[in-house]
């Protein structure tokens, strides 16, 4: 068990000083509208038959090209990688968005526009030095985590932020954090430690009594068959809001799962020869499953009774997806149907059955940069998160 206690500092947001605010530049098409004019109104059938087709292909033209983009591409005041993104309320209007180069951007309006926001107390070289990887809020509270080491802490929406020291005997480096009520939240580390904090960071329990690393090598020398599979670190930690959790080794030959009450991580062999490129629950809220894609533009998902108890690996069924060799970086189920990926190269395809059948993005495709991370707060707000500031905002139809 680790406790450590801390003694918070106050760190204030300041607003950026800007000439004029950074405004949204919409990429929805002009309305075109046409009118067909015939200076003689006695034509002869024939040549009224002959015309006819032409003006049909034309107006088909028109109704394509006003139809509205599923995504749009906002312009904000920075060019570095886009982390995280996370609203205070329910209605998806004040939010935070995070990334590397010190990026810190508020909105007020669901994402439109963005303003920079910087830290009073810190030297503009130095917050360019934080990398800000993961926000999390929870009514009004919320918690920033980063590279190099750092933690933040709100009670007001982000008017002012606290700085929690973080401890040189802190397993692993702050990966995750999770915002779970009034002055809670649970951290988990690069290690694979977790830790819960009651009292806004001042003290924290483990939940775990060891690191993966330290399961994996106890796992090793255990003598079991095929034990010497586990080797690795881990790259990714992913949690849904029941507090279970998935880990991913960098080597991709194997993943790791913990639930609450567990002492130690438990480490499962994939079922495939391809190698894991990244996993999500399904649903964060509900237990359906989990997917899992792999490298080449491999996908599948498992049965919605997985057993986080049992020391087998779980069953997945694969999903029928072409996407020409591009893994898959990201992946969000939003309802009952509708599966949205990204995949390398700034590819995003959509299957509106359940995965069945796919349709590229072809105005995202058209975008330079890459793309990462796709989050859906809920089935109407959805952003799509990338590198060189680039930002994408669902439109709802």
């Amino acid at each position: 068990m680790f406790i450590n206690s801390f003694c918070l500092r106050s760190c204030y947001l300041k607003f950026a000083k800007t000439k004029k605010p950074f405004f949204n530049i919409k990429s929805s098409v002009d309305d075109i509208s046409f009118k067909y004019k015939n200076s003689q109104i006695n034509r002869k059938k024939f040549f009224n038959f002959l015309l006819y087709p032409s003006i049909l292909f034309f107006n088909n033209r028109v109704s394509n090209a006003t139809q509205k983009s599923l995504w749009s591409k906002i312009d904000i005041p920075v060019d570095s990688v886009l982390f995280d993104i996370e609203f205070t309320d329910p209605e998806c209007k004040h939010g935070w968005l995070i990334g590397s180069k010190g990026t810190f951007l508020e909105t007020n309006d669901g994402g439109s526009t963005w303003i920079p926001r910087s830290f009073a107390n810190l030297d503009p070289d130095e917050e360019l030095t934080y990398r800000f990887e993961n926000i999390s809020f929870n009514g009004q509270e919320g918690w920033v985590i980063g590279k190099p080491a750092i933690i933040l802490y709100t009670k007001d929406g982000g008017k002012s932020w606290f700085r929690v020291p973080v401890s040189p005997k802190l397993p692993g480096e702050p990966c995750l954090i999770k915002a779970l009520g009034s002055e809670t939240a649970e951290l988990t580390t690069t290690s694979g430690a977790i830790y819960v904090t009651n009292n806004g960071g001042r003290n924290w329990k483990a939940q775990v009594k060891e690191t993966i690393d330290s399961t994996l090598n106890r796992t090793i020398s255990s003598g079991v068959s095929g034990a010497s599979y586990f080797t690795g670190n881990v790259i990714n930690v992913i949690r849904n809001n029941e507090g279970k959790y998935l880990a991913i080794s960098s080597r991709g030959n194997f993943y790791l799962t913990w639930e609450p009450g567990q002492d130690f991580w438990i480490p499962r062999a994939r079922e495939t020869s391809r190698r894991i490129q990244s996993m999500g629950f399904i649903d964060s809220v509900n237990n359906k499953g989990i997917w899992m894609s792999t490298r080449g533009g491999g996908l599948s998902v498992s049965s919605k009774n997985f057993d986080f108890e049992s020391i087998t690996s779980f069953e997945f069924e694969n999903i029928n997806i072409k996407t020409g060799g591009y893994g898959i970086l990201d992946a969000a189920f939003v309802g009952e149907n509708d599966i949205w990926v990204v995949c390398g190269g700034g590819i995003v395809y959509r299957s509106q059955d359940k995965g069945i059948s796919w349709k590229k993005e072809e105005d995202i495709d058209k975008l330079s940069g890459n793309l990462y991370k796709i989050k859906f707060l809920n089935q109407n707000n959805g952003f799509i998160l990338g590198s060189n500031g680039l930002l994408l905002k669902y439109n709802q139809i």
